[in-house]
């Protein structure tokens, strides 16, 4: 079950979308939250903790994510272009859909995650684990995946 976001952040979230650079969320416990359809572009996330929260359809481009929390969170359909995710533990994560277009994904734990149909290209995966990764017509066109573990060595790019 998630907990509701408190409801004078979310009115600041659903301001029109435009980066939220001073947005400063880090090292916050947003476990289970609901977040989906906000805008958290351009946001300050580092090591904060998101658990099972939903973010489907959220707008996390260019936000700092580095070291963060994400096991078992729901990112469908999210807007991660350009973010900084360096580190994240994505295990158990679903990123269906997800556009994770030149984002930085360096050493990320990406175990048993969804990234079904998921937009990689020119992602930097470097030393990323992605095993047991559900990868089915996922675009890697681009995508660094130098030191990377668990994806077979597929030959990319990876889409149908």
């Amino acid at each position: 079950m998630t907990r509701p976001l408190p409801e004078d952040l979310r009115a600041r979230l659903r301001a029109p979308p435009t980066p939220h650079d001073d947005l400063d969320l880090s090292e916050m416990d947003l476990s289970g939250m609901d977040l989906s359809r906000l805008s958290l572009a351009g946001a300050d996330l580092r090591d904060a903790v998101l658990s099972g929260a939903r973010l489907v359809g959220a707008d996390l481009a260019g936000a700092d994510l580095a070291g963060a929390t994400l096991e078992g969170a729901d990112l469908s359909l999210a807007e991660l272009s350009g973010a900084q995710l360096a580190g994240v533990n994505l295990r158990g994560a679903c990123l269906e859909q997800a556009r994770l277009r030149g984002a930085d994904l360096t050493g990320a734990r990406l175990t048993g995650a969804n990234l079904h149909l998921a937009d990689l290209s020119n992602a930097r995966l470097r030393g990323a684990d992605l095993t047991d990764a559900a990868l089915r017509g996922a675009d890697l066109t681009g995508a660094d995946l130098t030191d990377a573990v668990g994806y077979g060595g597929w030959s990319l790019p990876f889409h149908d």
